[in-house]
């Protein structure tokens, strides 16, 4: 398998925390020497290892913010 490469460019906060310690976490994070992508996914402490996660373009993550904020009340889990 080849390995890959990253680096979390900018840390922007923690959406939460499990009872091991991993965090999910949204970072600015560049795969492979690309340019970086908004990047949700668990992280162990110290950020050695990661889950499966979803990259996003700028385009995208503010599509999905946008499709947020436009859900009905019935959208809602509550």
């Amino acid at each position: 398998m080849a390995e890959f490469k990253y680096e979390i460019v900018k840390e922007l906060g923690v959406i939460s925390e499990n009872a091991k310690g991993w965090t999910t976490e949204l970072n600015m994070v560049s795969w492979n020497d690309n340019t970086p992508k908004f990047d949700v996914r668990p992280w162990s402490p110290g950020h050695e290892r990661m889950g499966k996660g979803i990259s996003l373009t700028e385009d995208e993550l503010t599509n999905l913010v946008k499709l947020f904020n436009s859900r009905n009340e019935e959208d809602s889990f509550e």
